[in-house]
């Protein structure tokens, strides 16, 4: 259901002078499906507030509900044409009324862990670019044919709405920044193992799907009593997001997976100072993949102890510094980070097996991100012990990885299996930390357990070869003839 609908909005899209790519499709499909799955969740909550013998005060007010402004209903239960809007009518109350009003959530709001509060940011972001009110009519009807009321009907919209995310991630715009494969996410979450009651933490969220991952896990392995499932709600999961976008895809990626009210900020996490961080400004555990490739301003390098433009190691000090002690990491980086040569590399890389221990690198082939063209590592480490020892795991595929043909969870599951105990295999192995040089500290991965292909001869062997070969054979022809004689 939900995927024919929302090719169907595409197409729709495709067609509007105001939706140019992939982004747009799915900011655009993102505020009309929030409404929407607002609306179900005010019906929900109205539900359950009478079975409690209590009346439900609407977030939202009358006048702008889902009900009368996009889906008038007749009494037949369909569309109301008289009433509904649409054409110039639609875009003038859209634009100019409804964005306005939720707009105001944001100040009227009782404070930012609320739902109330996530509207207001969330519209105070977008902006409507459907120019044709009827190709926003086509829109709402699509997706007043959703449903979000059950616990599967939830499960399947969220799993289709990261496929779009993903879409998005291929659609150029710096688009793959937005998206790490979500069989990697997985992957990494299982490794680290976060539990009831941690504090997760993403500085460079993006749509948020390492806290959208790691909030299934967690809802998925006990029955949640009322305290923890309040505690998952508001106390666990937290994020940073620089882009507008990504921004509030995040948001709503989270609202659309069943967490209420996200606490993800709209900053530049880099722009804040490392030694401003206090021990109540840390956290139990990181799952990242920061941006990597990028160049950082100087002003914005003076908030480190180590200088570099290199974005993505600047990120790696600030998940270092913000751990709590004991606090367990998942970060996706460059694999050049474990062996470049310069200084600023070197000394992280010092820093972080001398403040934590890096107990796991997992080696993905090239191909992983769509489009990225280039190769990437996930360090697992704890902080507060330094790294006594290494366990690499080299991911072989027999075959290559790209958009048509993706990283799957099957793909990881050796790796994940192997992990637990450190098992040496033809793909992994574990390196004594005394072994690397003291003096660059170079891991680079190179598999000691790796058989070595043979080496191809050159023709003119070969050819001698045969040559001999058919010497051999002509004497042992000889032979049977001179027998048979």
């Amino acid at each position: 259901m939900f995927e024919q609908t929302f090719k169907n909005i595409d197409d729709i899209l495709h067609k509007d002078a105001g939706c140019g790519s992939e982004l747009d499709y799915v900011e655009q499909t993102s505020w009309v499906l929030f409404l929407k799955y607002l609306d179900d969740l005010e019906k929900d909550r109205a539900t359950a507030a009478e079975l409690r013998g209590k009346t439900y005060t609407p977030i939202i007010e009358a006048a702008y509900q889902w009900a009368a402004w996009a889906m008038p209903k007749a009494q037949d239960g369909k569309l109301d044409h008289q009433k509904a809007l649409t054409g110039d009518d639609l875009t003038d109350f859209v634009n100019n009324k409804l964005f306005p009003y939720l707009k105001k959530f944001k100040q009227s709001a009782e404070s930012a862990d609320t739902i109330e509060y996530k509207i207001g940011e969330i519209f105070s972001e977008l902006k409507n670019r459907i120019q044709s009110g009827y190709n926003l009519r086509e829109v709402i009807n699509r997706i007043d044919e959703l449903r979000f009321r059950t616990h599967a009907e939830k499960h399947e919209m969220s799993h289709l709405y990261e496929d779009k995310i993903k879409n998005m991630g291929n659609a150029g715009r710096n688009g793959g920044e937005y998206y790490t494969p979500r069989p990697l996410i997985t992957t990494i979450v299982k490794v680290v193992a976060p539990k009831i009651g941690d504090t997760i933490y993403d500085g460079a969220c993006g749509s948020a799907g390492f806290l959208c991952e790691a909030f299934n896990y967690l809802k998925s392995h006990k029955l949640l009593s009322t305290k923890e499932t309040e505690i998952l709600q508001k106390e666990t999961f937290f994020g940073k997001e620089k882009k507008s976008l990504a921004y509030i895809i995040g948001i709503m990626n989270m609202i659309l997976h069943g967490v209420e009210a996200p606490n993800i900020i709209h900053t530049n996490t880099l722009a804040e100072n490392l030694a401003d961080i206090q021990e109540k400004d840390r956290f139990d555990v990181v799952l990242a993949n920061p941006p990597f490739g990028g160049k950082e301003r100087a002003e914005v390098q003076q908030n480190f102890p180590i200088k570099t433009g290199e974005t993505a190691s600047l990120f790696l000090q600030h998940f270092i510094k913000i751990l709590k002690a004991g606090g367990k990491a998942g970060v996706v980086i460059k694999n050049t980070f474990l062996s470049n040569t310069d200084n600023a590399t070197v000394a992280i890389r010092k820093h972080l097996l001398e403040t934590c221990n890096l107990h796991t690198v997992l080696d993905l082939p090239g191909g992983t991100f769509t489009g990225a063209g280039v190769k990437t590592v996930v360090l697992f480490f704890e902080k507060g012990q330094p790294t006594q020892n290494v366990w690499f795991y080299q991911l072989n595929l027999d075959r290559n990885l790209g958009k048509t043909n993706p990283l799957n969870e099957n793909d990881l599951a050796e790796f994940v299996e192997l992990q637990k105990t450190y098992l040496s295999s033809e793909n992994s192995w574990t390196m004594d930390i005394k072994d690397i040089d003291q003096s660059t500290f170079d891991l680079s991965v190179k598999n000691p357990n790796k058989k070595e292909e043979a080496t191809l001869r050159p023709p003119q062997a070969i050819l001698e070869e045969m040559k001999a070969l058919d010497i051999e054979s002509a004497k042992i022809l000889g032979s049977i003839l001179d027998l048979i004689k």
